[in-house]
């Protein structure tokens, strides 16, 4: 009797025990996991990453930091990108976890020179000297959302295809990851100039994915043509899955933006496609008449010779241009902006700093120029 009496004590101050121990294992995890990827965050940031498969301890950071910002719409979770559905090949260039902290940047944070901006990403290079003019987080990998047209835009021509050939829309060129909709039906044909002309000035995304399609080799060559372009350009942090942008999975750092701004700059088609106001096109059901996704371009004050906007809920809002302010020739970029307007208001407000701001006009939130 005494005996079972022991043993039924005995076992119930060994599960508490072990309760406690767990729990307490439980929470040095929880705090530790977050600061191992932070850390391992503020180097992926700056340095190329490598093809190789992700460890598992890599998967449970990532969940971590995502818990650990719960109160932020956008969470950030760190991918694993598969070309083309094949498994076993992973892309560590992909989309890292930004540090808890830098969740403040979601909203307006001034830079020591007091320029509030919704930007998480900004910078700004006069385009002629490659001089740096603002740099916030700008060697940070982030999702790019349609500014990958951009370079969609650029293997079309660099094909040397026939802009006058016609192509249609099939089921193929449907987003089945982002289930987004199209005004280019199923059964649409336009011309390689018109898919182009839409696909730069109204982000029209089915017109990319069938230029795309067309491609000598298909939809997978066109891909590799794209990487392989951010290649020759020296774009080392930046990956090309798709040719609309409808992927987390498309990224870039703000610094590898500007090589492929410069590169685009020198097609007089992108220049003139993607600065335009309006244009309508007869895809055989009617006229469908498209705007400009960058209100800007209607705004007389300011001088654009090229443009992109980009929308996924990864990205957040973005936009890069080319300007040319008082005389000089600039090349802005602005990533994962808050609010749907606050990317053209960031444009402005940068533009109304350089106007104002005496002596050297640079600022950086990267202090040790790392980005975050």
């Amino acid at each position: 009797m005494k005996f079972a009496l022991f043993s039924s004590l005995s076992m119930m101050r060994g599960v508490a025990l072990g309760t406690v121990v767990s729990a307490g294992a439980l929470l040095v995890a929880t705090i530790a996991t977050p600061i191992d990827a932070f850390a391992a965050t503020a180097t992926a940031a700056h340095q190329p990453v490598h093809k190789k498969h992700l460890k598992k301890s890599d998967k449970v950071a990532a969940a971590a930091v995502t818990q650990a910002k719960a109160p932020v719409k956008r969470a950030r979770v760190h991918y694993t990108a598969r070309a083309h559905g094949r498994h076993g090949v992973v892309h560590r260039v992909a989309f890292e976890p930004r540090s808890p902290t830098a969740g403040q940047a979601f909203g307006l944070q001034e830079t020591p020179e007091g320029v509030a901006l919704r930007s998480n990403v900004a910078f700004v290079v006069d385009q002629n000297t490659s001089e740096v003019l603002f740099d916030k987080n700008s060697t940070s990998v982030v999702p790019i959302a349609s500014i990958t047209k951009l370079m969609t835009a650029m293997v079309v021509l660099d094909s040397k295809a026939p802009l006058t050939d016609q192509i249609e829309v099939t089921e193929e060129d449907k987003d089945y990851e982002k289930h987004t909709g199209s005004r280019l039906r199923v059964g649409s044909v336009l011309s390689r100039e018109d898919m182009l002309h839409i696909a730069l000035m109204a982000s029209e995304n089915r017109a990319a994915a069938a230029l795309s399609r067309y491609y000598p080799g298909g939809r997978p060559a066109f891909i590799s043509a794209m990487n392989a372009k951010a290649k020759e350009l020296g774009m080392n942090d930046t990956h090309f899955e798709n040719p609309t942008g409808l992927t987390s999975h498309n990224v870039s750092t703000a610094r590898d933006l500007v090589k492929m701004i410069n590169a685009a700059y020198q097609y007089p088609l992108i220049r003139k496609f993607s600065t335009d106001r309006s244009y309508e096109v007869s895809p055989g059901r009617g006229v469908l008449a498209y705007n400009s996704t960058n209100a800007l371009v209607r705004n007389p004050a300011w001088d654009i010779g090229l443009q992109k906007t980009g929308f996924i809920n990864e990205a957040g809002e973005c936009l890069v241009m080319q300007a040319t302010i008082h005389g000089r020739p600039m090349v802005m970029v602005l990533l994962d902006s808050l609010g749907k307007y606050s990317r053209f208001a960031d444009a402005q407000r940068l533009r109304k700093w350089l106007d104002e701001s005496d002596g050297p006009r640079i600022t950086s939130a990267d202090a040790g120029g790392r980005g975050t």
